[in-house]
C-alpha cells in the first residue's frame, strides 16, 4: 500500500511492486499481488481509488 501512496497517480507494474512488497523476485505470477490488491479495496473502501492499468498493473487516484 505505502508504494501505491508514495506514487499516486502513478502507473505501477505489478513485477516492481511485488518485488518490493515480498522482498524475493518476480516469477510470473500475479495472483497474489491481484487478491491482495483486491482485499485492499474491499477493506478500505478504496474501490474507487486503486485503479487497475490495464497489462502494466495498479494506480492509486484521488
Amino acid at each position: 500500500m505505502a508504494e501505491l501512496i508514495r506514487n499516486k497517480n502513478i502507473a505501477q507494474y505489478r513485477d516492481k511492486l511485488y518485488e518490493k512488497i515480498w522482498n524475493e523476485p518476480f516469477l510470473g505470477d500475479t495472483r497474489t499481488l491481484d487478491t491482495h490488491i483486491q482485499r485492499l479495496r474491499k477493506k478500505l473502501g478504496w474501490e474507487d481509488y486503486i485503479k487497475t492499468v490495464f497489462r502494466i498493473g495498479y494506480r492509486l487516484e484521488g
